[in-house]
C-alpha cells in the first residue's frame, strides 16, 4: 500500500483501514470484529456529506460489516480533520483496488505471493490476535482524542473546563500580651493614622495617635478569598481574586470580626488580584511569562521583606532555563508603581503641583540544584530599588488650617505599619500669622531614608524515607542606601535614651520546617520554628510581614504547628515573641489558632 504524505495519518489506521477493506474482498465467508461502540457523547458521526454526494451508499455498495467499517473509519478521519476528503476517497479506492488485486491473483496462484513494491504494504491473512489489537489500540486512541477534544459536550460545558475556582476561609483566635516595663509615655507614634489624616500640629496639646504597647488584646480575625484562574487561548491566562480586610492594607486580607462600627456590619470585600498571565515560552526546558495587572508576588523571598498576602501592581516576568539534569537557572523582574499622583493635586489650589510618583523596580536571579537524590537547594539574589520612596522636605510655606497642602505632601507613604525611621516634611515658615511657629505647625511625616536593598535568600530541602520533609529556610537583606549620619539630623523616633539615632539597615531571619510538604491525608502534620531580626530601616515596613509584630526594628522567636483534619481543611497554632531592636523598651507575645479551609 502507498503511503500519502500527509503526515497527520497514523500508520496504524491507515493500515487498518486498507486491511479490512482487503480482508472482506479475499476472505468473504471471514467477518472482521466491529470495534466497540463509543460511548454516546463519542459515537461514531454519520459519513459527511460531500462523501455522501461522490461514494454509492455504504449499506449497498459494501454490505459486509468488514468494508462498513473501514469507510465509516476514513469517514470519521475525513470528518476530524486528520484526512482531506480528497485523501479520504483515495485511500478507500487505492485499498479496494489493491484488495480486488489481491483475491484474483490468490485464486489463480495461492502458493505464489504478489510482488510488493518497495513503498508498499500487501497483507492476505491477518490472524485474529492482531485483528484485536488494531482494533483495541484504534479504539484506545479514539477515546482519548475524544475525551481530549470534549466531543459532544456543549461549547458551554468546554468554557467552563477552562476555569479553576479558588476558594479558601480561614477563622482565627489572636491574642497580644505586651511585656511589663514597656515605655508608654508616647515614643511610639502610629505614622500610618497621621498620614492618612489630617496633619498633626506639633504645636496643640494632645498626643499624637499613638500604638497600644500596655494593655492586652484579644480578637477574632476571619478571612475569606475567592476567585479563579481562567485559560483562554494561545498561551493567555487571566485571574482574578476578591478578599476581605480591615481596608486598604497591602499585607493583610484579615478582618476584625466585631470590628470597625461593629453590631454585626456587613464587611467589604476587596479586588486583591487580577491579572493576565502570558506564556511566552513554555518548553519542558525552558519557560517565560509576562503579568499584568494585580498578581502574585513573583520573587523567591520570605516575608521579613515580603508579605504573604501582598500583590504586585504593574508589569512583571519570571521564568527558567534547564541548565543540565541537576542544575536550573530562574529569574524574576519587573516595573512596579508603589504611587501615582493624582491628576488634580494639589486639590484645592488653581496652580497644580508637580507630580511625585514612587515606582518600585526589581530584579532576581536565581538556582535550583539538584544535590542528590534527597537533597534540593533554591539560592537566589534580588535587587530592589524604590524610586522616590523617602520623604522630601517640601518649598517653604504657612499652613493655616489643616487642610493647606504643601508641595512634598505626596511624598509620605500611602501606607506603613510601624519601625521605619521618619522625618517631617513641611518646611513651615515662623511668621506671624502662626505667633512665629508657636502655632499652627500641620505635620506630616515621610520616610528618612531612601530604600535600595539587596536580598539573598536560600532554601534547603531534605526528604526521608517516611515522606517527610527537612527544610531549612533563610534570608539577609540589607538597605544599601541607608546612611545613618544622614538620617541623625532629621529622624523623629527611632532615638535611644540619650535622643541619639539608633537605628539601623541590616535585617536577617532563619526558619527550620519539618514534617509533610503537602497534606494529603488526615494526620499530616508540620512544624517550624524561626529567629528574626530586623532593623529599623532594612525594609520598608509598609510591605513586610505583617503578623510578627507587623513592621521592622524588631527581633524574637516564633514556634508553630499545623495538623490536616482532612486534605482540605487543617488546624494550626502558632506563638511570636517579639521585642524591639532599637529605641525604647517594647516587647510583646502573640499567640494565634485557626482553622482554615480551602476548596
Amino acid at each position: 500500500m502507498k503511503w500519502y504524505p500527509n503526515n497527520r495519518i497514523h500508520p496504524m489506521l491507515v493500515a487498518a483501514t486498507s486491511m479490512s477493506i482487503q480482508w472482506a474482498a479475499a476472505q468473504e465467508s471471514t467477518q472482521l470484529p466491529e470495534i466497540d461502540a463509543l460511548p454516546s457523547q463519542v459515537a461514531t458521526p454519520d459519513l459527511p456529506a460531500e462523501l455522501n454526494e461522490i461514494l454509492p451508499p455504504v449499506e449497498e455498495a459494501r454490505p459486509e460489516p468488514s468494508t462498513n467499517v473501514a469507510v465509516n473509519l476514513t469517514a470519521l478521519l475525513v470528518k476530524k480533520g486528520l484526512l482531506t476528503k480528497e485523501e479520504g476517497l483515495a485511500l478507500i479506492a487505492q485499498a479496494e483496488a489493491e484488495a480486488k488485486a489481491a483475491a484474483a491473483a490468490t485464486a489463480t496462484a495461492p502458493s505464489v505471493l504478489p510482488a510488493v513494491e518497495e513503498d508498499e504494504v500487501s497483507v492476505t491473512y491477518v490472524p485474529k490476535v492482531v485483528r484485536d489489537n488494531i482494533r483495541d489500540e484504534i479504539k484506545q486512541e479514539i477515546l482519548a482524542e475524544a475525551s481530549e477534544q470534549q466531543w459532544g459536550q456543549p461549547e458551554a460545558a468546554q468554557w467552563t473546563n477552562r476555569i479553576r475556582p479558588i476558594i479558601d476561609l480561614r477563622t482565627r483566635h489572636q491574642s497580644f500580651m505586651y511585656a511589663d516595663g514597656n515605655d508608654n509615655s508616647g515614643v511610639f507614634p502610629n505614622f500610618n493614622v497621621i498620614n492618612t489624616g489630617l496633619p498633626f500640629d506639633t504645636t496643640g496639646n494632645q498626643f499624637s495617635p499613638q500604638f497600644n504597647v500596655d494593655q492586652n488584646r484579644s480578637r477574632m480575625l476571619q478571612r475569606a478569598r475567592f476567585g479563579a484562574e481562567i485559560d483562554i487561548d494561545d498561551g493567555f491566562m487571566a485571574g482574578i481574586r476578591m478578599a476581605t480586610g480591615n481596608g486598604t492594607s497591602p499585607v493583610t486580607t484579615n478582618q476584625t470580626l466585631g470590628g470597625g462600627p461593629g453590631s454585626f456590619s456587613r464587611y467589604p470585600l476587596w479586588l486583591d488580584r487580577a491579572f493576565l498571565d502570558i506564556k511566552i515560552v513554555d518548553e519542558s526546558d525552558s519557560k517565560f511569562n509576562i503579568m499584568l495587572g494585580r498578581f502574585d508576588n513573583p520573587f523567591f523571598s520570605t516575608d521579613v521583606v515580603w508579605d504573604l498576602d501582598i500583590g504586585f501592581d504593574g508589569i512583571g516576568f519570571k521564568g527558567n532555563q534547564v541548565l543540565n539534569r541537576d542544575l536550573t537557572f530562574f529569574y524574576a523582574g519587573g516595573l512596579f508603581p508603589i504611587f501615582n499622583t493624582a491628576l488634580d493635586f494639589a486639590i484645592n489650589q488653581p496652580k497644580k503641583f508637580e507630580s511625585y510618583d514612587k515606582w518600585l523596580y526589581g530584579a532576581q536571579v536565581g538556582i535550583d540544584w539538584r544535590i542528590n537524590e534527597k537533597t534540593t537547594a533554591r539560592l537566589a539574589s534580588a535587587y530592589y530599588d524604590f524610586d522616590n520612596i523617602e520623604g522630601k522636605l517640601s518649598s517653604p510655606f504657612v499652613p493655616l488650617t489643616p487642610e493647606d497642602i504643601g508641595d512634598t505632601d505626596a511624598s509620605r507613604p500611602g501606607f506603613a505599619q510601624r519601625g521605619n525611621t521618619y522625618r517631617p516634611i513641611r518646611n513651615i515658615l515662623p511668621t506671624a500669622a502662626n505667633n512665629f511657629g508657636t502655632i499652627n505647625q500641620f505635620q506630616y511625616y515621610g520616610l528618612a531614608t531612601p530604600f535600595q536593598v539587596i536580598s539573598n535568600t536560600g532554601r534547603l530541602d531534605y526528604d526521608l524515607l517516611s515522606g517527610h520533609r527537612l527544610s531549612l529556610i533563610s534570608e539577609y537583606s540589607r538597605n544599601i542606601a541607608f546612611d545613618a549620619g544622614s538620617v541623625q539630623s532629621i529622624a523623629v523616633n527611632n532615638r535611644n535614651g540619650s535622643g541619639a539615632f539608633d537605628g539601623g539597615n541590616n535585617a536577617y531571619n532563619m526558619l527550620f520546617q519539618f514534617g509533610k510538604p503537602a497534606f494529603e491525608v488526615r494526620g499530616d502534620w508540620s512544624v517550624t520554628m524561626g529567629y528574626r531580626y530586623v532593623e529599623s530601616d532594612a525594609v520598608v515596613d509598609g510591605f513586610t510581614d505583617s503578623e510578627f509584630s507587623a513592621g521592622t526594628n524588631i527581633k524574637g522567636f516564633s514556634l508553630g504547628g499545623v495538623m490536616a483534619i482532612n486534605p482540605h481543611t487543617r488546624a494550626g497554632v502558632r506563638w511570636m515573641s517579639c521585642d524591639e531592636v532599637s529605641g525604647a523598651p517594647f516587647g510583646v507575645d502573640i499567640f494565634q489558632f485557626e482553622l482554615n479551609a480551602n476548596f
